[in-house]
């Protein structure tokens, strides 16, 4: 087995970090919240000699899965995530973008599989635990991998600050529940991406994140 590693390709006018999970030795890979600028991913992927074997959701905003559509028909593979009670998000994407004044492609997205907490999903023998964190979003998960001690956590937590609650399906209390009881216990050495921005390590957030402390 490979070292795992991940890219970040900044995608729509939200710079959401559309992140690539490869395999540093065989490329196999796969492409967490292609929220759109399909194209600009499809180079990433060619240029780096990645293949990859699924789509990767962590909720139904449309900065994460605006693109997830046409990334799947162009790669000929499945989407999977997230918790399906983010599926009347996903039904409603070409709403959101009417909404925002998005002109780009944007399409409803309908995933091949939705997950639960608990779940495991993988590409070669990178095994990632799944965790449903609402709060955010009603159907949030985030992507484990106990292995390499790292976490893609979406819009759950930030670098100093926490996901939007504003939204509809958001609750304050509920994301910090999610932090706190599921994120925080797996130790203060994991380290994380997150949605936008730069990541980092639970243990910083623990200690120094003003929603948190």
């Amino acid at each position: 087995m490979g070292q795992l590693n991940a890219g970040i390709v900044p995608v729509t006018p939200f710079q959401q970090n559309c992140t690539i999970l490869f395999d540093m030795d065989d490329k196999s890979g796969v492409v967490v919240d292609p929220g759109g600028d399909i194209d600009k991913i499809l180079s990433v992927l060619k240029d780096n000699a990645i293949i990859a074997g699924a789509i990767w959701i962590t909720h139904g905003h449309i900065d994460h899965a605006g693109g997830a559509m046409d990334l799947k028909e162009a790669l000929g593979v499945e989407i999977i995530g997230p918790h399906e009670t983010d599926r009347p998000l996903l039904a409603n994407l070409e709403n959101q973008a009417k909404r925002f004044g998005i002109t780009d492609t944007v399409r409803n997205c309908v995933p091949d599989r939705f997950l639960t907490e608990g779940e495991t999903v993988s590409f070669g023998q990178h095994v990632f635990e799944v965790f449903h964190c609402p709060g955010h979003a009603p159907g949030h998960v985030v992507y484990y991998n106990r292995a390499a001690k790292f976490a893609h956590v979406g819009d759950v937590l930030f670098r100093g600050s926490v996901g939007r609650t504003d939204l509809p399906g958001g609750d304050h209390a509920t994301l910090i529940a999610s932090i706190k009881n599921k994120l925080l216990p797996l130790g203060d050495d994991i380290g994380f991406i997150c949605g936008h921005g730069p990541g980092g390590r639970f243990g910083e957030e623990r200690r120094t994140n003003p929603f948190l402390v």
